[in-house]
């Protein structure tokens, strides 16, 4: 029994077939609109918001034109705040590229389907627990109780870790409370957004590359260096700006691990809350967009994305 279509829903298919750019417009009109109403919307309340100032004695938001809480901005507290941020997040970068490199070859070259599918689970597992609860438990493991602290006791290496918390700029009372904890927890939780993309990457490598490099004399260094890595390196950046970025906003790890230094994001929640500073926050929050647009410029005039 055939069911013949309704003469409406015919007349309604036509119409939208014979008129694809309308049809394109109406698919694509609430995504737009979301990204441009709330997205760019709020980017644009920031950046208007960031050239208003607070007044000293009144300690309310001025709404006028003024470049003051942009001197207020580049004071040397705030410069250094920024500088902190930029060095660490550029630390987790390098760090998680690093570590992901290797598992990511491995899944993407030698590992079997099922193993490739296990470790695939395995990055993405952790994604599946609370984020809080991941960096509150590896405050646990890096207290002066915790296992790491134990292990290196039992190890005999206690003199080196304190030494190595004594040292300025990176030490602390323990790992839990350093910025050597916040490196690790930093690392622990974006390392997968840098696995998967480096591992998508090297699955795109054509295997008659490789062969052909092979065939021609080279060395397996001189084919990883001169053909894997540079066809992978979209991969890479692709994983850094999220690692980048991530790191660059965050204000609960180094909130929970870290010292009494400021991050960008503990500022800008500091401003926004406690100070009521909202102009000063808003300008905080331009920070991490200027880093990673020009990020993103150097890795366009390195030819990271024409293979994307």
């Amino acid at each position: 029994m055939s069911v013949r279509p309704h003469a409406g829903g015919r007349v309604v298919s036509t119409f939208f077939f014979l008129r694809p750019r309308l049809t394109l417009a109406l698919l694509l009109a609430a995504p737009l609109l979301w990204l441009g109403v709330v997205y760019l919307g709020s980017l644009l309340s920031l950046i208007v918001q960031s050239f208003f100032h607070l007044d000293g004695f009144t300690g309310q938001v001025v709404r006028t034109f003024s470049l003051l809480t942009y001197r207020d901005l580049l004071a040397p507290s705030n410069l250094d705040i920024a500088l902190r941020t930029a060095v660490m997040a550029a630390a987790v970068t390098l760090a998680a590229a690093v570590l992901a490199f290797p598992l990511a070859y491995y899944m993407a070259r030698y590992a079997s389907p099922r193993i490739r599918a296990l470790l695939t689970l395995g990055v993405l597992l952790p994604l599946w627990s609370s984020y809080l609860v991941r960096v509150y438990s590896w405050k646990l493991i890096l207290a002066k109780e915790g296992i790491v602290s134990w292990i290196v006791g039992k190890a005999g290496l206690g003199t080196l870790l304190d030494w190595i918390l004594a040292l300025p700029g990176i030490g602390g009372p323990s790992l839990s409370v350093s910025p050597i904890g916040t490196f690790l927890a930093f690392v622990y939780v974006w390392l997968p957004y840098m696995i998967l993309p480096i591992e998508a990457a090297l699955e795109r490598v054509p295997r008659s590359l490789l062969d052909a490099s092979d065939d021609l004399g080279a060395r397996p260094a001189q084919t990883f260096r001169r053909v894997t890595l540079p066809l992978a390196f979209p991969g890479v950046v692709a994983g850094s700006i999220f690692t980048f970025s991530l790191t660059l906003g965050d204000f609960i790890v180094p909130g929970t691990l870290g010292n009494s230094s400021l991050f960008i994001g503990q500022a800008v929640l500091a401003h926004q809350g406690t100070a009521g500073n909202i102009p000063l926050a808003a300008a905080f929050t331009l920070i991490p967009m200027a880093i990673m647009a020009v990020y993103l410029l150097l890795a366009r005039r390195l030819g990271a994305f024409d293979a994307l």
